[in-house]
């Protein structure tokens, strides 16, 4: 999907608010009128670190999830990884009725195996309905004892509003939700599992011998997106809960109703710009380093501290001097450190040998190897990650990741 302006973008999305403006109406929308299309949309921006809402239309108007219900199967899937009930190796066999979930799917057979770690990939990229019916029989007993699950974890998550009956989100009139609601599962997933988190940045994954790509365009065409999950169906429009991170700060921004992806990506996008514009630094001042971190500096005071922040002017050669290897200028000496200070993270797994692994596939490309063991919830995991990159390349290593891959900015 190409780049659009920040303007145009802000062009697009109030365009669109102004076109629902007339034909949504401030009270509750039944899920029962979702299907004319006329009271289908929902937005809802928030700061994930703050919880401060940025923006709000219709946010806890109830509205089909569709494939958004995705995102809780997995939530359930990564507390069962780690409470030790399985692994990413699990293998998941596949009964009649996961094999015969209409698409997106695996087209998976009945009778045959899928290891937990596959699924889940199949649900963040391909949305694979098959794979999701699979894994919540796996974990439930039968999908609709797992759908109970979901509902259950909803309410514990806070998200009151929101009623699950099936791991995929295919159609059901009884399977609701708010934008809020999935901001808030956003904020969790986030929140709740940080070495699990970045599947949800996979550009795509092999499936034998097969590369499948993320629905996702906003990971390609929208600076800072990590995540999370697109979802369709007719009476839902296109949906899209977002994340992007910029100058360490988290936004979250959730959508309903597009009337097509490209659509949904670009109204999401000027949703997220404006967001930013929300949190940037108040006018009249700038953020500057301190021990504890970043901090607002108000004009008069960085007016003051700056002077002993400008490099100090290199005299000039005589001509007749030798001519010694020009040194760069501190600013450009800052930046040339930074370059190489970025990172990917790979996942977090439980032995050594996988993490290595998965590590070395992504330096194959440049970088060097970093494994650390880091305490979770749940125990220990080795934390798998490429360093020395430069942001640019830690980007594109990630684009070209063919599994979990997040970018990790310096100092995080």
């Amino acid at each position: 999907m190409p780049l659009l302006s920040r303007a145009t973008r802000w062009c697009l999305a109030c365009a669109a608010l102004l076109a629902v403006s007339f034909l949504v109406p401030v009270a509750l929308a039944a899920p029962s009128h979702a299907q004319s299309g006329d009271r289908r949309y929902a937005a809802f921006v928030q700061d994930a670190g703050t919880g401060e809402v940025l923006f709000a239309a219709d946010a806890d108007a109830l509205r089909y999830p569709a494939s958004l219900t995705k995102m809780m199967t997995l939530y359930l899937a990564f507390e069962a990884l780690r409470r030790g009930k399985v692994t990413e190796g699990t293998r998941i066999r596949v009964s009649r009725h996961a094999a015969s979930r209409p698409p997106s799917k695996l087209w998976l057979r009945a009778g045959s195996t899928i290891t937990v770690g596959d699924a889940m990939m199949a649900l963040v990229t391909k949305s694979a309905n098959d794979a999701a019916a699979a894994l919540g029989e796996h974990l439930g007993g039968s999908e609709a004892g797992f759908a109970r699950m979901m509902t259950r974890k909803a309410r514990a998550l806070g998200m009151s509003r929101t009623t699950f009956r099936n791991a995929s989100g295919l159609p059901d009139r009884k399977q609701v939700t708010t934008a809020r609601d999935i901001a808030t599962l956003s904020r969790r997933l986030i929140r709740d599992f940080p070495e699990r988190y970045a599947y949800f940045s996979a550009s795509g994954f092999d499936w034998r011998g097969q590369y499948i790509g993320n629905h996702n365009r906003l990971l390609a065409a929208y600076d800072g997106a990590d995540g999370i999950k697109t979802g369709y169906i007719d009476a839902s429009g296109f949906n899209l809960a977002a994340s992007a991170v910029r100058d360490g700060r988290r936004l979250v921004a959730v959508m309903f109703g597009g009337a097509t992806g490209a659509a949904r990506d670009a109204h999401v996008m000027a949703l997220l710009d404006r967001g930013f514009d929300q949190v940037a630094p108040p006018q009249g001042g700038t953020m500057m380093a301190s021990r504890g971190g970043l901090r607002f500096v108000g004009t008069a005071q960085a007016a003051a501290i700056a002077p002993a922040l400008r490099p100090m002017p290199r005299p000039v050669p005589r001509a007749e001097a030798p001519r010694a290897a020009a040194r760069p200028a501190p600013h450009q000496a800052r930046k040339a450190r930074a370059a190489g200070r970025w990172a990917v993270q790979v996942g977090a797994y439980a032995d050594r040998g996988p993490a290595r692994a998965a590590a070395q596939r992504v330096a194959a490309r440049g970088g060097a190897v970093e494994l650390r063991r880091v305490r979770v919830r749940s125990g220990w995991l080795w934390r798998a990650r490429v360093t020395g990159l430069s942001q640019g390349e830690a980007r594109q290593a990630c684009r070209a990741a063919r599994g979990p891959c997040m970018a990790v900015a310096p100092g995080r």
